[in-house]
C-alpha cells in the first residue's frame, strides 16, 4: 500500500463530501439549477477519482508503475474538478474564470490518461 496515494484519495474524498454538502445547501439559493448541476459534476468526478486513488494505493502493482497514474489523476482532479467549481460559481466573483476555462479539458485529458496508463501497465504486466 502506498500511503501518499491513500492519503490523497482520502483527502479528495473528504473534500468531495464537504463541497457536495456546500453545493447542495450553501449554493442552492445563489446558483441557477444549471450552475448547481455543473458544480455537482465536479464533485462527482472528484469522488470517483478519490475512490480510484484509494483502489490504486492497495493495488498490487509496482510503485514505479503507480507514480505516473497517481500524478495524472491528482493533477487531473485539481484541474478538472476545481476549475468546474470556479466556473460554476463564476457569477459570484469579480474575476471571470471563463478566461482560464481551457484547464478543464486539460484536466479531463489527464484523468483519461491516468486510467489509460493504468490499463496499459496491467495489460503489459509491468
Amino acid at each position: 500500500m502506498n500511503k501518499t496515494i491513500l492519503i490523497t484519495g482520502l483527502v479528495f474524498g473528504i473534500l468531495a463530501v464537504v463541497l457536495g454538502a456546500f453545493g447542495a445547501h450553501g449554493l442552492k439559493k445563489v446558483l441557477s439549477p444549471e450552475e448547481l448541476n455543473t458544480f455537482e459534476t465536479g464533485v462527482k468526478y472528484q469522488m470517483y477519482h478519490a475512490l480510484f486513488l484509494i483502489f490504486l494505493s492497495v493495488l498490487t502493482l509496482n510503485e514505479v508503475a503507480k507514480k505516473p497514474v497517481y500524478i495524472l489523476i491528482t493533477l487531473g482532479v485539481i484541474l478538472f474538478s476545481f476549475s468546474i467549481y470556479l466556473l460554476a460559481t463564476n457569477n459570484l466573483t469579480a474575476f471571470d474564470f471563463r478566461k482560464i476555462g481551457i484547464i478543464t479539458p486539460i484536466g479531463g485529458t489527464m484523468l483519461i490518461g491516468g486510467w489509460g496508463y493504468l490499463l496499459f501497465r496491467i495489460l503489459t504486466n509491468n
